[in-house]
């Protein structure tokens, strides 16, 4: 005779078996029809959506680019050799999305947001979609908030401002990297979440960027996003897509972000090849039709959001790499009409040594003076067309001997401008320094200065301003601006500096006041 505690054991579990209702799930399973070169054709998906992740029997995942009548066309995000004819392929439901959230900071990741870094599984918040629409215009505001970006010669000649489409175009080696970057280690005191998006690149480039950034204490507040030389071509056409995904996220909630995508000459490589494999048909350059589409449906996500929305930015800066300098090819063409300005770097002016190597005649920024801030509106003023009427004429006076004194000092101002504005790269510069340099230089007093000596002239002076007159650069650091008080201590100081510690360093020259 079973005992009382086994009788009732037998009871629930007759209430339990009772109580149990089968629930039958619907699964959309299709089968491998054909697999080659990471395109993989798949019959007996009727309801799967585009850009729907699609899991193949093996593991590996795929999305599904290409939806004809009687097949699904999926890119493989993997090894695809582990792909066979036969093999089944389950529909998941969920368009392609990406991990986002605070726990990705810091991290190295791949397109899908899986770690590279060895650090264990990513923290993440949630999801969001890799492809959204972007915010409609009356979702924005105007971009009016600078972002600094620490290089002397892009804040005062081709400012950038929060939710700005910057392009960096140039030939291979003329730094666009080192660029970006530098304007990823001016953020630090900022409050701005960096997404960096290489693509295409060697892992080895990628490793030295990750450097750079952890010695300079950058990657506290950046994510990484890689697709290397060596992925399949389908994740280096979704990276960008996820790198943006990750850096909206802060902007809806308020915050400001800023990505980097390292670049887009070889993403567009990327989705000729999958287009090509896809089957479909081929333009200019081999490009398929929607080409300029690729990126405008990327770009146009960045922006400045209203106050209503929270307020949040999301700032582009695109990278684009040219061939011998020809900015009128299709993809920079392309490119440049959908952003707001660009920074051209010039690979002559680079292997003469002028770093940064900015073309001031084919640089601008659409945006302009309203995402400058107002110091070095006062300071730089026509900085930019007296720069670029100097490299024009330079290029004329060496075929002459016999100029007149105008064009003389024209000459003479410019070279010192063009020293002032050399920067090492990794070496951001704060907002206070710059307005002080442009001012020594804008304003005559290193005209008597010998050009080889600009540069010892400038560091020593900042290192006297900073032990003798520090309130000058703390004022404007505060108040965004040269208030006449600033002003005349500045001028003290430039004063005091030419009469005691100049002479004291062996210069004879000396420094002008004018």
């Amino acid at each position: 005779m079973p005992d009382r505690k086994s009788g009732q054991i037998l009871d629930r579990f007759e209430q339990e078996i009772g109580a149990f209702e089968p629930q039958a799930r619907a699964v959309d399973v299709g089968t491998v029809i054909e697999v080659g070169d990471g395109v993989a054709s798949i019959s007996g998906l009727s309801n799967v959506m585009y850009n729907e992740m699609l899991k193949f029997s093996s593991g590996v995942r795929g999305i599904a680019l290409s939806l004809e009548h009687d097949a699904v066309k999926a890119v493989i995000l993997g090894d695809y050799a582990r792909i066979a004819e036969g093999d089944a392929v389950f529909g998941t439901g969920f368009v392609a999305s990406a991990p986002v959230g605070k726990g990705l900071l810091g991290r190295v990741v791949d397109a899908l947001g899986r770690p590279l870094d060895g650090k264990g599984p990513v923290r993440r918040r949630g999801y969001s979609y890799v492809e959204q629409a972007a915010p409609s215009i009356t979702a924005r505001d105007a971009v009016s908030t600078p972002l600094h970006t620490g290089i002397l010669a892009i804040d005062a000649m081709v400012p950038i401002g929060r939710g700005q489409r910057e392009l960096i175009i140039g030939d291979r080696q003329t730094g666009k990297t080192a660029l970006a970057v530098d304007t990823i280690l001016s953020q630090r005191e900022a409050d701005v979440v960096c997404v960096y998006v290489a693509i295409g690149q060697k892992l080895s480039s990628v490793a030295q960027v990750v450097q750079t950034l952890e010695e300079h204490a950058a990657m506290d507040y950046t994510i990484v996003v890689v697709a290397a030389a060596s992925d399949p071509a389908a994740l280096q056409y979704i990276a960008p897509y996820a790198g943006c995904a990750m850096a909206e996220h802060f902007m809806e909630k308020g915050q400001h972000s800023l990505v980097i995508y390292d670049d887009l000459t070889k993403h567009a490589w990327a989705y000729r090849q999958l287009s090509l494999l896809l089957r479909r048909p081929p333009g200019r350059e081999a490009y398929p039709g929607d080409i300029f589409y690729l990126h405008s449906r990327l770009l146009e996500r960045a922006g400045q959001l209203s106050a209503e929305l929270g307020g949040g930015s999301l700032t582009a800066l695109p990278i684009i790499e040219t061939q011998l300098g020809d900015i009128s090819a299709y993809v920079p063409t392309n490119v440049i009409s959908i952003t707001d300005g660009q920074v051209y770097l010039e690979a002559d002016l680079f292997h003469s040594g002028i770093r940064p190597a900015l073309n001031v005649g084919l640089s601008v920024s659409r945006v302009g003076g309203a995402a400058q801030t107002k110091a070095m509106r006062q300071v730089a003023g026509r900085m930019r067309l007296d720069l670029a009427q100097y490299r024009e004429l330079a290029a004329f006076a060496q075929f002459g001997s016999d100029l007149d004194v105008s064009t003389q000092a024209m000459l003479d101002r410019g070279r010192r401008t063009t020293e002032i504005l050399k920067q090492s790269p990794y070496a951001p510069r704060p907002l206070e320094e710059q307005v002080m340099s442009i001012y020594l230089v804008t304003r005559g007093y290193l005209d008597d200065v010998p050009l080889e000596r600009i540069k010892e002239c400038e560091t020593a002076f900042h290192r006297y301003a900073e032990r003798t007159h520090p309130g000058v650069g703390q004022s404007i650091a505060r108040e965004k601006q040269l208030s006449p008080d600033a002003e005349a201590q500045l001028k003290a100081a430039i004063k005091e500096f030419k009469e005691r510690v100049w002479p004291a360093l062996g210069r004879s020259e000396g420094i002008s006041v004018a």
